[in-house]
């Protein structure tokens, strides 16, 4: 979902040719860009190739999906040449960035690097396929408003990550903040953002002045940040806008992103800014809207720009209660719930 409020940012993208599929365009000296498709309303995923040597690191890795898979042997025999991948770097656990990361290191017996928690989280969710929803989790959207009809999409949906994401290595290479990972002679920092997901790499070279930024900064739209049945009282907003704020001042100015979705640009700090000031405005329009309690359900209309449907309606539901939860931990709003176990929230 995108916030309903947005503004003008100085975002400017260079002269590069969108890569077509099986294809790959190179975006500075051994780094290059790939676009695999996406089945949803945000239809590609940006995945990159870095020159290590003889062979190859590879960041993110698309669904599984049949014509994922023949793009990608597609690459592999017109420009890898035999070459092999032998690190595979995945940003974090979202299917769209890991869901074939079991089959290309098992293609090429690359290692796997990863954070802990975006590792360790993925096999839950692996874990979850064939399982009923859980009471907690019934009860989390229950404390939203949802009725038996919306209770009955989440519970057909529940499970259905692993329909994108195959089997994890059953090993991998823990990544953390402040890694240095040399690739090609050139130093790459591992930085760590939160909110979008619970531990997601990013990583940073000084010396090409590139960033690749997975789903933590891009060009025209916000990142999805969630609050999600098994951790109910997370703020993942306020870690969400601290890591703005850290990316702001730790990296420079003339920084060329290489964002998961849309084109490469110029133009990080305006941008950031521009993230952190849409927030902080859905937080004001939703305390202003809490002056009468109001359930979850209800305050969709002033956080999102398009209309919350079926599709929408749990990752819309996961980011209000991601809103509500900052403004309740900041003290301004306060939460009552019912007999029936639906909360309300109303100025405190």
């Amino acid at each position: 979902m995108s916030l309903a409020v947005s503004h003008v940012s100085s975002v400017t993208y260079p002269p590069l040719p969108l890569p077509a599929g099986g294809t790959m365009v190179e975006v500075a000296a051994g780094v290059y860009w790939i676009r695999m498709p996406l089945p949803f309303a945000l239809d590609h995923i940006n995945l990159w190739l870095l020159k290590d040597g003889e062979g190859w690191v590879q960041v993110d890795t698309g669904l599984v999906e049949t014509s994922v898979i023949e793009s990608w042997r597609t690459l592999f025999e017109t420009y890898l040449k035999g070459a092999s991948v032998n690190r595979l770097i995945v940003t974090h656990l979202h299917p769209d960035h890991v869901g074939l990361a079991g089959w290309l290191a098992h293609e090429w017996g690359a290692s796997l690097h990863m954070s802990r928690t975006e590792y360790l989280l993925c096999r839950t969710l692996l874990s979850d396929m064939h399982k009923e929803a859980p009471d907690a989790a019934i009860r989390f959207y229950r404390h939203a408003g949802f009725d038996e009809e919306e209770i009955g999409i989440y519970r057909a949906h529940f499970g259905g990550y692993g329909s994108f994401v195959g089997a994890l290595p059953d090993a991998y290479q823990r990544l953390v903040k402040g890694d240095r990972l040399k690739i090609d002679g050139a130093e790459w920092e591992v930085i760590i953002g939160q909110g979008h997901s619970p531990e997601h790499v990013c990583l940073y070279c000084a010396e090409k002045k590139l960033f690749i930024a997975g789903d933590q900064l891009l060009p025209t739209i916000s990142s999805n940040v969630s609050v999600w049945p098994i951790e109910p009282n997370a703020n993942p907003l306020k870690d969400w806008i601290d890591s703005c704020h850290h990316l702001r001042a730790r990296l420079p100015a003339d920084v060329l992103v290489l964002p998961a979705h849309g084109k490469p640009f110029y133009g990080a700090h305006p941008r950031l800014d521009s993230l952190i000031a849409e927030h902080q405005q859905a937080l004001d329009d939703l305390y202003a809207l809490c002056a009468e309690p109001k359930r979850v359900l209800d305050v969709f209309s002033v956080l999102f720009k398009n209309p919350v449907t079926k599709r929408t309606l749990i990752f819309a539901t996961g980011e209000a209660r991601a809103h509500l939860n900052y403004l309740v931990q900041a003290g301004r709003l306060q939460v009552e719930v019912d007999d029936k176990g639906v909360a309300y929230y109303r100025q405190a």
